[in-house]
């Protein structure tokens, strides 16, 4: 169930003290970041604000993630469990989460899949052009170019494929999915699109 301000009413918080989990997760690569607490007022402020609150227990108060390092964690949703005792936060979150300076408060790399990854350091690049970069390069020699590059890896893929050297026909799929990973970000599009256009059709 997902919980809105009209709906905050159905969460359970009669079994643990007026307090339920909540696990943070990022909204982009699905990494949990940690776990709280939230008792009905922190809920109803993460709603109101926008930036996820929790109860703390050591300190017996409020505290909205952030509200001292800067790191905050901007709402996407929050989902009650089957039996509405136990909330899932997807989140954004700027910058680092654990007090450790770790991206986790498991100490993992906030990364999720590689592909996502890869999209999002070539979006950077798009975004913020770095000198030396070939992906910068590429994305400044336009749009035509970018769409040649595609031809060709996707013709030398084609190429390695009637072959049997397992090398090189991988490293050619690789060449041309990065390219195409290029493309999207010189248009403008993201693959979360692209699944969004096959999840439609697989039905």
């Amino acid at each position: 169930m997902k919980i809105t301000k009209n709906t905050q009413g159905q969460v359970d918080f009669s079994k643990d003290n007026g307090l339920v989990p909540a696990i943070v997760q990022d909204s982009t690569t699905r990494v949990v970041l940690m776990q709280g607490y939230m008792n009905a007022e922190a809920l109803e402020r993460t709603l109101d604000s926008g930036h996820v609150t929790f109860y703390s227990r050591s300190k017996q108060r409020l505290w909205t993630k952030g509200e001292t390092s800067g790191n905050t964690l901007s709402l996407v949703r929050i989902d009650a469990d089957c039996d509405r005792d136990s909330l899932l936060v997807r989140a954004d979150p700027a910058g680092p989460v654990c007090h450790t300076g770790a991206d986790t408060c498991w100490d993992e790399a906030n990364r999720g899949d590689f592909l996502d990854h890869l999209e999002r350091t070539i979006q950077e690049r798009r975004d913020n052009p770095s000198e030396g970069s070939y992906t910068t390069s590429l994305l400044q020699r336009g749009i035509n170019k970018v769409a040649q590059k595609v031809g060709e890896e996707a013709v030398e893929l084609v190429i390695e494929a009637k072959d049997d050297d397992k090398d090189l026909f991988l490293n050619e799929a690789a060449d041309l999915m990065y390219h195409y990973l290029v493309l999207l970000a010189a248009k403008g599009y993201t693959l979360e699109e692209v699944r969004e256009v096959l999840r439609g059709r697989h039905k």
